[in-house]
């Protein structure tokens, strides 16, 4: 496992959290417990990489709140859901919400370990492309307002022609555009363009497929 990822336990069982830690520290994870997803809220927002794993019943606040609760923070740790039997129904409302698994009580311990080694791999993919979106919004606001008008048009897959004819400007004066935002975004290709777009959450305008200039 990832050695700067840790494990967030939140369980108002005193015992369930002891068991959690002891079967953590003995893999190797780093873990931190608390009784409630109040007293993890407190903790702040530099959680840095790892998962959360939640009872789905507690007072105060229950699992699927405080996977909610983190969403609305910006916080991008999956979610793994401790449930009862009679909370199966509950724990897959969880996982429609963005939960990435949830495990029944009485957990198996390899159970409860692979299922956070898949939690720790979706938080890596999910920092990642946090971070791409970070530097995709970064460079693009690099543009002026006419390249990046361009931009939109070109992820929308327009050509050169197309997009002279909606700015009202020449394709010449387009293939110069297009040939900056090339070298601003260090795009190799038009591919390249799409995806830094789609990064930064750019709505293209409605067209056809990719064509060609």
């Amino acid at each position: 496992m990832t050695a700067e990822a840790r494990v967030f336990v939140v369980d108002d069982d005193a015992d369930v959290r002891a068991s959690i830690r002891a079967l953590l520290e003995a893999a190797g994870v780093a873990v931190e417990t608390y009784e409630s997803a109040t007293a993890l809220l407190a903790r702040g927002e530099s959680f840095g990489r790892g998962c959360v794993v939640a009872d789905i019943r507690m007072p105060d606040m229950d699992g699927l709140e405080l996977q909610e609760e983190l969403t609305r923070r910006g916080i991008r740790l999956p979610v793994i859901i401790v449930t009862g039997h009679g909370d199966v129904a509950l724990a897959v409302r969880a996982m429609k919400a963005g939960a990435v698994d949830f495990i029944e009580k009485p957990f198996d311990a390899d159970l409860l370990l692979d299922s956070i080694r898949r939690a720790f791999e979706v938080g890596e993919r999910v920092q990642a492309q946090a971070s791409e979106a970070r530097a995709a919004v970064e460079v693009i606001a690099q543009l002026t307002e006419r390249e990046r008008q361009v931009l939109e048009h070109l992820i929308a897959g327009q050509s050169n022609k197309v997009i002279a004819y909606e700015l009202g400007i020449s394709p010449r004066t387009v293939e110069i555009h297009r040939a900056r935002v090339m070298e601003k975004l260090r795009a190799r290709s038009l591919s390249d363009l799409v995806r830094l777009g789609f990064a930064a959450g750019i709505a293209s305008h409605s067209g056809p497929g990719i064509g060609h200039p």
